[in-house]
């Protein structure tokens, strides 16, 4: 059944974007948000709002929506992830490629949520009902180090650390030619491709993103680049790399040539998470953690090889 709920929109949140507002007062993700707007259910001052409004402060602002039900996170065993840290306020993972982070609309496989619950883990129960417990999330392709909340403190402290830029990510990432410079920063907004929901663009109006990348190794057709992230967006090093002209090797969704995927025998891209450095939400000590290159990308490293 639909749910109605009128409040003023606060001067806290005067002149944010409508879907950035109900993502804020309702604890809706951006997507569901933009969900809710584009079939109507965003009334501002008594007139239907689109996702881009600004909405002002004081406005009446009437949201109806379909509550979205607590999916079941089927627990199962996966070998494969093994646990790189763990005590009673997180766990670290190394989230094999194929596991999605939690459950959703768009992905009925199996999850590091049900995971963890396979292995008799039990998860902070903070955030939305769809990834409780989650700070951070990698993609299904991607491999590598992955934290999970355990408690609430947890939870809370660290999802306020990841969007203070407060926690130390690197990835490796393997990419078609060679960039120049070869040591260098990708400062360039992200926001939904404008002709696909599930493709990521650099746009004009998109999100402040900012990657950082050296050039490891360059070999024949191929570098490796070390990467790490001011911005957490969605796909970033993925839209960052394909911008600059340099897809993510056997990431033929952001413009790989699959070709080369194939004469390296890569079946997904080449995008690995190997250390995450925080400090640790209760104790505040130092937490780093590394994953090595998972068999399947070392693989292509082999064949590049002179």
């Amino acid at each position: 059944m639909a749910e109605t709920r009128t409040i003023a929109v606060p001067e806290g949140l005067s002149g944010e974007r409508l879907d950035v507002v109900l993502s804020r007062l309702f604890g809706f993700s951006r997507a569901f948000a933009q969900n809710v707007i584009d079939a109507g259910g965003a009334i501002v001052e008594g007139k239907p709002g689109i996702k881009s409004d600004r909405a002002p402060g004081g406005a009446v602002l009437e949201v109806t929506f379909e509550p979205k039900r607590a999916p079941t996170i089927e627990p199962i065993v996966v070998e494969s992830m093994t646990i790189l840290y763990d005590d009673e306020d997180v766990v670290v993972v190394d989230k094999p490629p194929g596991l999605a982070a939690h459950p959703a609309p768009s992905w009925d496989g199996p999850t590091v949520l049900g995971a963890l619950a396979g292995a008799g883990y039990r998860i902070s129960t903070s955030g939305p009902p769809e990834r409780q417990g989650i700070v951070h999330r990698l993609d299904v392709g991607t491999s590598g180090v992955m934290a999970v909340a355990k408690s609430e403190v947890a939870y809370s402290k660290l999802k306020r650390a990841f969007k203070a830029r407060e926690i130390h990510k690197i990835y490796l990432a393997l990419v078609q030619g060679h960039p120049d410079p070869s040591v260098g920063t990708i400062d360039a907004p992200i926001g939904r491709h404008p002709s696909s929901s599930w493709r990521f663009a650099v746009l004009s109006g998109g999100r402040d993103s900012i990657t950082h990348y050296e050039t490891l190794e360059a070999y024949s057709s191929a570098s490796m680049l070390r990467v790490t992230l001011e911005t957490g967006r969605t796909h970033q090093i993925r839209v960052h790399m394909s911008a600059q002209k340099h897809p993510i090797v056997g990431d033929t969704l952001y413009g790989a040539d699959p070709t080369i995927a194939e004469r390296l025998g890569v079946t997904r891209q080449w995008l690995h998470a190997s250390e995450l450095e925080f400090a640790h939400p209760v104790s505040r000590e130092v937490v780093k953690v590394k994953s090595p290159i998972p068999g399947d990308l070392q693989v292509a490293i082999e064949r590049l090889k002179p």
